[in-house]
């Protein structure tokens, strides 16, 4: 019976979102690798590119910590902390100064209480919530009887809340790349010439957000499809 079957909903709709993603994730690395091989003129570190960023934009009381792994770089609001990965903590290049001073915009946008970094951050609970029960939500749906219908559609108004932080997300992660440049530009971190590498760094970082909430419609878009022929044959 499964050799007769074939999804086309899947491949309608994931495999676009898949395909993107791979490509996404295939930018952002081989940029990132290329612009880490060429060191900034002022040999300054990730670490202390983050700092001058946040004197700049005015955020106070920031601590930079240094983790491990590679581009788990992230800015933490509610601890106030920026953590800043292997290659880039340390490292003088140009990919190191551009993610550092990325995170740093986050830390920026936080301290100015930019709108679109509040709604975000309202939404991390929900979107918590909705990523643990709007699939099994779904799926326990489908198996049950037609007239228990409201169960799908609990799992698939989660899912939704999930697609909207994605959404949301991308003027986030947009604003913080162009607080980082604008920085980076105008106290002199980096000369014009390095700052066409960090525009392309974080360029090919602001695609992989791109792809994710690609990925998130299509998948909301493909479970809309199944639940909607699943009523007509009924």
């Amino acid at each position: 019976m499964g050799l007769y079957y074939f999804d086309y909903s899947y491949f309608l709709f994931m495999l676009p979102a898949l395909l993107i993603t791979m490509y996404a994730q295939f930018q952002v690395n081989s940029t990132f690798q290329k612009y880490s091989r060429v060191n900034t003129y002022r040999n300054m570190t990730g670490a202390d590119a983050a700092m001058r960023v946040m004197q700049y934009g005015g955020a106070q009381g920031v601590q930079i910590r240094h983790i491990g792994g590679n581009l788990t770089d992230n800015f933490n609001p509610s601890t106030g902390i920026i953590s800043l990965s292997d290659p880039v903590y340390a490292a003088t290049s140009i990919s190191a100064v551009g993610v550092a001073a990325h995170e740093a915009g986050h830390a920026v946008q936080h301290a100015q209480g930019y709108f679109p970094n509040k709604i975000r951050a309202a939404l991390v609970p929900v979107t918590r919530l909705g990523s643990n029960l709007a699939m099994p939500l779904i799926l326990i749906g489908l198996i049950l009887p037609v007239q228990y219908d409201f169960v799908v559609n609990i799992g698939i108004g989660l899912y939704s809340l999930c697609v909207l932080f994605q959404l949301v997300t991308l003027p986030v992660e947009f604003n913080a790349s162009a607080r980082a440049l604008q920085a980076l530009d105008a106290t002199g971190i980096l000369y014009p010439e390095e700052l066409e590498g960090a525009k392309k760094v974080l360029r090919a970082a602001a695609m992989t957000y791109v792809a994710a909430t690609f990925t998130a419609l299509m998948s909301l878009l493909r479970l809309l499809l199944i639940f909607g022929n699943r009523r007509n044959d009924h």
